[in-house]
């Protein structure tokens, strides 16, 4: 069987609801592996009839009236990709091996890019087979927020079964398509989900040791890694790959970790890889073997990748090879890349034009977790206007994200005109001075409706008929500000790659290390101030915890630093004792004090 490492190092993550949406239809084609957001139905079936038409395929809509109309939805989309890839793979192998796009994207490193330029030289004819066999798609990947499992409730009012919440129904969609690829799990753990998947035979081994619906779990840190991994070796379920992601240095949602940083992360997973192997693969076996199911009769795959702010050739060769991962994930450049990602012209100008200072940490989310975005969306335009005029919130059409329960009823979303305007209401009640009235006021009313707005650029970008007004926000990571072009798929892929540079020169970009590292300081700081005048006694001890990570991380840093220096980053060492003092002074002078 044909590995990963045969073709391209590297795969296109999840990127918010609509920019990642439709690239398994654009790269899976030439072996690129792409992870697609299904938690949106109504986007999938969009979708769906977009595509149908434009591969005059037969497309029969499936009305919200219809039962389990969401779980229907999600699988008719795959399997409409699933065909759409085959279609694409079939043309390329009937086109002449010269100049193939295929090929020619391929890495040098590739064992089919070698061959390749060996037939390019030969053009030996059993090298041309050769070759065309190995043509091969890449994966279709979904990704489930694990969080945003809402519970619904039918025409009457009454809540229904479990199996139809928003995370149960995506999963059942994606267990009954087409598509033999991986779903991957992010944001924490749902132990209804988790259980729910042992209902589905494509999660477990056949006779061949192939699973055709594989797990990938995204993940922060090793311990996080074995624990989740041994939850699911219980169920019989293998983990295909461990998804490892910076938990502020990426784009859209920033789960921050309790400072615990990449690079000895990586390390960790490095020391402990073989052992992490071997105890969840007894295990699997093991509940295999008494549920009476196929156990693995070959050791089967397990996959250690990272992502979250990778740049540069650099950066991705020292990944690969130093901490001997499987591959990387290159998520924002690809905004930037109209054959990959699908934003809206204005949105994508917005991302060429920004810089480090237009690329924050934002308040915007309803779930309450900071969220990377750029600043001066036309969503950021119309909701400050709405302010203005005395009308903050949304009318929540979609409903995804609605979880507060504080007024009582069916939970709202924080983003809503409905529960904005309790909140307002009750912060009236309170007179409080101008200041203090204005900086609640503000926290009130930031909030965007990300269901919408995540996929506004979609229906702007294929000019589909929409009812709500589109109004499209954009959730890159910080990495966006050092590529200022807009390019196309093979100059992207050969930046990646080395045989070229897209990086602006206009920004210095710092190493993706220490740019991970002042991100935590920022946010460090930014969490003692919220704590202060003073701190719990469970604020002092995971302050003093993630104080502790920090420092153990920047002499981590120190001992590698050497292997880390080329042309881009000479000053890297400078760089990292700029942050260590920076955390000295925060610490000296902002924690201890109220600790003490």
């Amino acid at each position: 069987m044909m590995s990963h490492k045969d073709l391209h190092t590297f795969h296109i993550p999840v990127m918010g609801t609509s920019f990642s949406i439709d690239t398994p239809a654009k790269v899976a084609q030439y072996g690129i592996d792409s992870v697609i957001q299904i938690m949106d139905d109504q986007l999938c079936e969009h979708m769906r009839a977009h595509y149908a038409n434009i591969y005059q395929l037969p497309y029969t809509p499936i009305a919200h009236s219809e039962w389990d109309y969401r779980a229907k939805r999600i699988s008719a989309y795959l399997d409409l990709l699933d065909l759409i890839v085959q279609i694409q793979l079939n043309t390329i192998k009937s086109q002449p091996i010269k100049n193939n796009k295929y090929f020619e994207m391929l890495p040098e490193t590739s064992p089919v890019k070698m061959a390749y330029e060996t037939y390019l030289k030969s053009q030996d004819p059993k090298l041309e087979d050769y070759l065309k066999s190995m043509i091969k798609s890449g994966s279709i990947d979904v990704n489930i927020m694990t969080v945003v499992d809402r519970d619904n409730y039918d025409n009457n009012g009454q809540k229904l079964p479990d199996e139809y919440s928003d995370a149960l129904s995506a999963l059942r969609g994606f267990a009954n398509s087409t598509v033999a690829s991986g779903v991957v799990l992010s944001a924490g753990f749902n132990r209804r989900l988790n259980t729910y998947m042992e209902q589905f035979d494509g999660f477990y081994p056949d006779e061949a040791g192939f699973i055709k619906k594989r797990v990938i779990l995204k993940v922060s840190d090793y311990r996080s890694a074995m624990i989740q991994g041994k939850l699911f070796a219980k169920k019989g379920i293998w983990i295909s790959e461990f998804r490892i992601e910076s938990g502020l240095n990426c784009g859209g949602h920033a789960f921050a970790s309790d400072g615990f940083l990449m690079g000895p992360i990586l390390d960790e997973f490095k020391n402990n890889r073989e052992e992490m192997y071997a105890t969840l693969l007894s295990m699997c076996n093991e509940t295999l073997r008494k549920r009476e199911k196929t156990q693995f009769s070959i050791n089967p795959p397990m996959r250690v990748t990272v992502q979250g702010g990778i740049g540069t050739t650099a950066e991705d060769q020292f990944l690969l090879k130093y901490y001997q991962i499987d591959g990387t994930g290159w998520a924002s450049p690809f905004l930037l890349v109209p054959e990959a990602s699908l934003v809206d012209d204005e949105t994508r100008e917005l991302l060429a034009k920004s810089g480090p200072n237009d690329v924050y940490l934002s308040p915007l989310s309803p779930l309450g977790v900071p969220f990377n975005a750029v600043r001066n969306t036309i969503s950021d335009q119309v909701r400050s206007q709405q302010i203005k005029d005395g009308h903050p919130g949304s009318p929540c059409r979609k409903r995804h994200l609605c979880f507060n329960t504080e007024f009582g009823g069916k939970p709202l979303c924080t983003a809503s005109s409905v529960y904005q305007k309790k909140k307002i209401a009750e912060l009236d009640q309170l007179n409080l001075p101008q200041e203090a009235y204005q900086k609640a006021f503000d926290k009130i009313t930031q909030k965007a409706c990300l269901c919408e707005d995540l996929g506004a650029g979609a229906y702007i970008a294929y000019h589909i008929p929409c009812k709500s007004p589109l109004t499209p926000v954009i959730c890159p990571g910080p990495n966006i500000a050092y590529f200022s072009k807009i390019v196309s798929l093979a100059e992207m892929i050969g930046h990646i790659y080395g045989r070229l540079n897209l990086l602006n020169t206009t920004e210095q970009r710092p190493h993706m290390f220490i740019k991970e590292l002042k991100m935590y300081i920022d946010y460090f700081k930014e969490e003692i101030s919220n704590s202060l005048p003073k701190l719990t006694e469970k604020q002092a001890k995971k302050f003093e915890e993630f104080k502790t990570n920090l420092f153990n991380g920047i002499e981590y840093y120190k001992t590698i630093i050497p292997k880390l220096i080329d042309e881009t980053n000479k000053n890297i060492m400078t760089e990292l004792n700029t942050l260590k003092s920076e955390l000295d002074f925060l610490v000296q002078q902002k924690l201890n004090p109220v600790i003490a």
